[in-house]
């Protein structure tokens, strides 16, 4: 029996998907009626979270946060079976991430995800997991029908929940860019489809991991783009906005960084050269 504790869109999905490969199904959500909402597809509501977990083999969570995760895991543990692993698809803290894996009475697996619903529905998707490599392989055939890939980060027991978090980073990146682009698309007059035309003929995510190796490489000596002249273009791109009175969210804090790295005599570096403090090892 498997039990789900949180019955969000995501989990609501991974209980629906369960229930379609046969599994017998209870679930917990704290708004009761998104838990009842499932009985429709064979699952069983229940009152508690212990009372979900009773019985269970397999316990997934999919919450909001760490304490959402800590204090669901606290009221199930009176019901949880000893045998039990308890799979955590929440994105957390890493800090979370090792101090729910220190717990010794519970087998805890962090397995954060690059899911919508109907992924989750669906089995497709991207989800990650790290850690204790015998407990990896013993879990890895339950979770890989539940995605379309897992991707398995080794024996350190954060790095799924780091990876999910830098993932995150990338895709908050990618919308704060597109919100300055369609900013200054209309300051220059142009309608927010014309601006997607532009993706079909110029499409940078293709060479993602190109223009992060050559991050990695820092061939500051090198210029494919100058620093200097990125951040005159910059500053075209803002001046174009403030002409029309419209404010930009992203591109000012670029600038700004463009402006320290260039005091420091990067002028005619690589553009690269902005991610150099990045690449510095952490002092112990």
């Amino acid at each position: 029996m498997i039990a789900v504790l949180g019955t969000g869109l995501l989990g609501s999905g991974f209980a629906r998907a369960f229930r379609k490969r046969g599994e017998t199904v209870q679930v917990w959500n704290r708004s009761p009626d998104k838990a009842r909402a499932l009985e429709a597809d064979g699952v069983i509501a229940c009152a508690s979270a212990a009372d979900a977990v009773r019985g269970a083999t397999r316990v997934h969570i999919v919450l909001s946060d760490d304490a959402a995760v800590d204090a669901v895991l606290a009221a199930a543990r009176p019901g949880l079976a000893a045998d039990a692993i308890v799979f955590d698809h929440s994105t957390t803290s890493t800090a979370g991430a090792r101090a729910r894996t220190a717990l010794t009475d519970i087998t805890y697996v962090h397995a954060p995800v690059f899911m919508g619903p109907g992924n989750a529905l669906e089995a497709t998707g991207l989800m990650l997991v790290s850690g204790d490599r015998a407990l990896v392989a013993r879990v890895t055939p339950l979770l890989a029908p539940m995605t379309g890939k897992l991707v398995d980060f080794g024996e350190r027991v954060d790095a799924a929940a780091a990876m999910k978090l830098l993932g995150n980073l990338l895709l908050i990146a990618f919308t704060a860019g597109f919100a300055d682009i369609l900013a200054l698309a209309k300051a220059m007059h142009v309608a927010p489809a014309e601006v997607a035309t532009l993706f079909t003929h110029f499409n940078p995510g293709k060479s993602l991991e190109t223009r992060f190796a050559r991050v990695l490489a820092q061939p500051y000596d090198e210029p494919s783009w100058a620093l200097g002249m990125a951040r005159k273009d910059a500053g075209l791109m803002q001046a174009e906005a403030d002409a029309a009175g419209i404010p930009l969210a992203m591109l000012p804090a670029v600038a700004a960084r463009m402006d320290e790295v260039i005091a420091q005599g990067f002028a005619n570096a690589d553009w690269v050269v902005l991610a150099k403090d990045a690449l510095t090892p952490r002092q112990a």
